[in-house]
């Protein structure tokens, strides 16, 4: 008699690419291109072009032309009358949205298949956020945290199913953590060492600032975010102006970023306040009380520096970390990161370009959630 039961099982089969419209493989494409030229649509395009023709994006049933054309259709972009009269196209806060989107998609993407980090917790116990652990039950704990599903399984592998009884050593809870709201100000360096010596830094910077801004606004809505942009001076900056973050021919007042920080900060009701501060070079400028600047770019200013100093002390009486992201590799300018955090008691991290978004996601969502006893 022949066996007609289904076999179950696992199927291997070759690797097939997720399926994507012509339009949805340009516009990834797209949104990397409009990043690097900070918004510039036509350099984009431009890029574009030169791309198709080199690896062949396209095809006649769908041209770059077709790609535009969708692009304003799709609300993606518009057209525009700049200042001097002529006309020119534009990308519309929906496309920076979903470069925002993209740019957190890339990171968190990696945090998830990168496994478990390497950030010490304390005790968990009572809060507000499921982590998924269970453990035994103790006089105390809240009925609302026990896990049914898990608690009947026990009982019916201690006590069997014939005589069914739930006991108190059945009973499990899952762990939570408490959340804290954090109040975040990140800093950001545009000195024109940002994009010197063949290697572009303030992409990858502006990416992981479009990405914690679009964590923040969709995922922990009560913490806030503030963006500050330094060179010779320091200003805030909105989220919808990231995508057209450009470097200048600044110096780097990092005493003027700290202050400002600070002063934001200040405001903040948030008891847990913190500084994030993407760097690759040296402070080289301090704005004097008669409005003048002091610059010095040869070395270490011993001046400068221990402004900085200050700064990192000041903050640390506020009870405000600083957590610094060196994307530079000079040994004198390592020290320095390295005296500046031991004054602040705050972190450093050495990572270079590579991993700098994971870096920064992995420390904000450590930093943010406190494991509590109850």
């Amino acid at each position: 008699m022949k066996n007609n039961k289904k076999r179950k099982g696992f199927v291997f089969k070759t690797y097939e690419a997720e399926n994507q419209s012509p339009f949805e493989k340009l516009f990834e494409i797209f949104k990397e291109l409009i990043t690097h030229t900070s918004g510039d649509f036509d350099e984009a395009i431009d890029w574009m072009r030169s791309l198709d023709v080199e690896y062949k994006l396209t095809d006649e049933n769908y041209t770059i032309d077709d790609f535009i054309e969708d692009l304003k259709k799709k609300g993606y972009i518009k057209d525009e009358t700049k200042g001097d009269g002529t006309g020119g196209t534009k990308i519309t806060p929906k496309t920076e949205r979903a470069i925002r989107q993209q740019a957190l998609n890339h990171i968190f993407g990696k945090i998830k298949r990168s496994g478990s980090g390497n950030h010490k917790s304390k005790s968990p116990g009572i809060g507000d956020e499921h982590t998924g652990d269970l453990q035994a039950y103790q006089f105390g704990d809240s009925l609302d945290k026990v896990s049914i599903t898990e608690s009947i399984k026990n009982a019916q592998i201690n006590n069997g199913i014939d005589s069914f009884s739930l006991t108190e050593n059945d009973l499990v809870v899952e762990e939570t953590l408490h959340k804290s709201q954090m109040s975040t100000v990140l800093m950001i360096d545009i000195s024109h060492s940002m994009i010197l010596y063949g290697e572009d830094r303030i992409t990858p910077a502006k990416k992981v600032a479009m990405a914690l801004a679009e964590l923040i606004t969709t995922r922990y809505p009560k913490d806030t975010l503030d963006i500050i942009v330094f060179g010779n001076d320091a200003w805030a900056i909105q989220i919808k102006d990231l995508p057209y973050l450009q470097v200048g021919p600044y110096h780097t007042n990092t005493v003027a970023g700290l202050s400002l920080a600070m002063d934001l900060l200040r405001r903040k009701r948030n008891t847990n306040k913190q500084i994030f501060m993407i760097t690759d070079g040296k402070p080289s400028c301090l704005r004097l009380p008669d409005g003048q600047y002091y610059k010095n770019s040869n070395g270490l200013d011993e001046h400068i520096v221990n402004k900085c100093y200050a700064m990192a002390q000041q903050a640390r009486k506020l009870r405000i970390p600083i957590t610094t992201f060196m994307i530079a590799q000079d040994p004198y300018l390592m020290q320095f990161i390295r005296t500046f955090t031991k004054a602040n008691q705050g972190k450093a991290f050495y990572t270079g370009l590579k991993g700098l978004g994971e870096m920064i996601f992995e420390d904000y969502e450590t930093n943010r959630k406190k494991r509590i006893k109850g």
